[in-house]
């Protein structure tokens, strides 16, 4: 009776930790996708910052507005650095199978997955308010 409690409790044990591995494993490529789908919403933007850069440059001068149009352009650029160098530290941290077809992440890759979602969150705020203030200013 002892051994049948034992072997049960171990059979039990195992199926548990067996559930709980594959719910991780199913988390990550997720979480990579939800990670990569801000990317490809920001990304196109880049054309758009650009466009406004270009824009603001020739209104910057010393006046109040001026210095305004500027801080609105260096904002643009900014943030379009911000872009370029999240995706150089994003690309140096992942394989591209484990960016695009979901490959199983080490503890320590999906610890920096984790801080890269929150990093490429903020991005996409630093994107959309660069963007909106100066489409403001423009108008």
């Amino acid at each position: 009776m002892k051994i049948k409690y034992t072997f049960f409790t171990a059979l039990t044990l195992v199926l548990f930790l067996s559930c709980k591995e594959e719910e991780k494993k199913s988390e990550t490529p997720s979480q990579m996708k939800e990670v990569m789908a801000i990317h490809d919403e920001v990304m196109p933007k880049m054309g758009t910052i650009g466009k406004l850069v270009s824009e603001l440059k020739p209104k910057v001068d010393s006046t109040e507005t001026g210095i305004e149009y500027e801080k609105a352009m260096k904002d643009l650029q900014t943030a379009h650095k911000s872009m370029m160098d999240w995706m150089k530290g994003f690309g140096d941290r992942f394989t591209s199978d484990e960016i695009l077809n979901g490959a199983a992440l080490t503890e320590q890759k999906q610890e920096w997955l984790n801080e890269e979602e929150e990093k490429v969150k903020a991005l996409k705020l630093q994107i959309n308010s660069s963007i909106e203030n100066a489409e403001e200013l423009l108008e």
